[in-house]
């Protein structure tokens, strides 16, 4: 455990949270000391959700831990169960109160409750979010899920969607909508919309469609196992990734492989007019294994940009991500760290980023442009429209997030080309209310000034840009802009240069050309 600003993956009690919130008649008891309920704002606010997760704390506070804390837990499960009237139960304790060692599990054990009671064992120390999600979900499937005869239709299980999952609401409905199409009905969907009830029917179906390694590959291989049931490899993200798993779920099932792809756009997009000028863009991919390995795919060969740099922050999928990195010849940053990824961007200098909502903020400071494709994200990546990212509309989704963000980052840098522009200066009032007026400038606010430039590392001489240098600087694109401003510094620094021209930033330009 470590305490950042953000991180990119809570402790597992977290993932726990998400698996509880997603389904239904299953109540959470988390022996947690007062403090520890932040995790409901994760829900209730990102997620907007118009009721707070299923969760009962016990919320002990220091004054307690002189007294016996095993009996306020004992109490609180019994009053959770007499409240809510769950189906099932699931216990665990948060990272802090993991250290008294009260065993949450074993106290439950011994009270009696005439539902299933499910412990939870979730290292806080040692593992994160995503574990505790799949260990959650494993757990209730192993207690709950028996072997029983199957569908009479070919069905199927969609496991792995969870609460403040990237698109999960959505993608259920788009591979609900696909496997439809093969004649494939969905037996239960879980984590997310389940009950107990649902889990201890999952035996019926022919096969499991995994949509996230990260928060259900344990269930999936325990039901491989147990239940006889196979499970698929490829995630549909993607347009090729959606062609292949169609072709994978009619060798599972010996149906005839069939996708209506009249609405699929995104190919089309990509060779068209507009999109030719993004050709060959340099690309830096950070996330959750599973989106990151898509992503790569559809930015390399779907959208012909060039993937630079790729990483993510889950562990449990390094080496699946290290293999996709060796195929593009470049190596993996694995790493939940969001300050060595800001550094590994830096120094790749890519034209956009395609990452989490940490990364759309390194994009904002390095003023490059970013596309999320993966959690953790904030409440605008909960749209209320209909956004999947799997499947045919999905694809067509993910052009439209990518593209845009390129797009306007062009147009704002025309805009700095044209500064000076009696239009789009900074001076200038919006031009589309009419006339260009100076723009109000309030009481006693000082005009912005060129901001002094620090000094280089390694030197003792203060590097100052000219006026006119800067404002060249600034018709450099975005995307390297940075680069070139590190290079002209360098270049000036060595040469015991103070000051910054036009003429210096010319000649740094031809001296790193050759």
């Amino acid at each position: 455990m470590k305490l950042t600003v953000w991180t990119y993956e809570g402790p597992p009690h977290v993932g726990a949270m998400r698996v509880a919130t997603g389904m239904k008649g299953l109540h959470y008891v988390l022996h947690a000391p007062q403090g520890d309920t932040y995790a409901d704002l994760l829900f209730t606010m990102i997620e907007r959700r118009d009721h707070r997760p299923p969760v009962t704390y016990t919320t002990f506070q220091a004054r307690d831990l002189g007294s016996d804390t095993a009996d306020l837990f004992k109490q609180t499960l019994q009053d959770a169960y007499d409240r809510f009237k769950p189906e099932a139960l699931i216990v665990g304790a948060s990272c802090t109160a993991e250290l008294i060692q009260d065993d949450p599990g074993g106290m439950s054990e011994t009270m009696g409750i005439p539902i299933p009671v499910i412990p939870l064992e979730l290292p806080s120390y040692q593992r994160k979010e995503n574990f505790g999600a799949d260990e959650t979900f494993f757990q209730i499937v192993r207690t709950l899920a028996k072997p029983m005869a199957r569908t009479k239709q070919i069905t199927c299980n969609l496991i792995g969607p969870t609460a403040l999952g990237f698109r999960h609401r959505d993608d259920i409905t788009e591979l609900t909508s696909l496997l439809s199409d093969m004649g494939i009905s969905v037996n239960v969907v879980a984590p997310m919309g389940a009950t107990p009830t649902d889990i201890t029917r999952m035996g019926a179906a022919h096969f499991n469609v995994l949509m996230y390694p990260e928060t259900a590959e344990t269930a999936a291989r325990w039901m491989e196992r147990e239940l006889g049931q196979p499970f698929t490899k490829t995630v549909p993200i993607g347009v090729g990734a959606t062609r292949d798993f169609i072709a994978e779920v009619a060798e599972i099932t010996g149906l005839d492989p069939y996708l209506d792809d009249s609405r699929l756009r995104l190919p089309w997009y990509s060779k068209s007019v507009d999109s030719t000028y993004l050709t060959g863009k340099r690309v830096f991919l950070f996330g959750d294994g599973t989106h990151v390995i898509a992503a790569a795919r559809i930015a390399r060969d779907e959208m012909g940009f060039e993937v630079v740099g790729l990483g993510c922050y889950n562990r449990e999928m390094a080496r699946p991500l290290r293999a996709v990195a060796k195929d593009y010849g470049i190596e993996a940053l694995i790493t939940d760290d969001y300050l060595e990824v800001e550094s590994r961007i830096e120094a790749l200098q890519p034209e956009m980023i395609l990452g989490t909502q940490m990364e759309r903020h390194i994009g904002k400071r390095l003023g490059i442009p970013c596309a999320v494709i993966s959690a953790p994200v904030h409440v605008q990546d909960f749209p209320a429209r209909y956004s999947p990212q799997m499947g045919v509309e999905g694809a067509n989704v993910i052009f439209d997030t990518w593209v845009h963000p390129l797009v306007m980052g062009l147009e704002e840098h025309l805009l700095h080309m044209f500064r000076d522009d009696f239009e789009f200066n900074d001076a200038a009032g919006p031009s589309h209310h009419g006339g260009h007026s100076p723009k109000p400038q309030a009481a006693g606010e000082v005009a912005p000034q060129d901001t002094p430039q620090p000094e280089i590392a390694g030197t003792s001489i203060e590097v100052v840009w000219l006026a006119d240098a800067e404002r060249e600087l600034k018709k450099i694109p975005f995307f390297v802009r940075g680069k070139a401003r590190r290079n002209t510094e360098t270049f000036a620094s060595e040469r015991g240069v103070g000051e910054i021209s036009v003429d210096t930033l010319y000649e740094a330009k031809a001296h790193y050309a050759r």
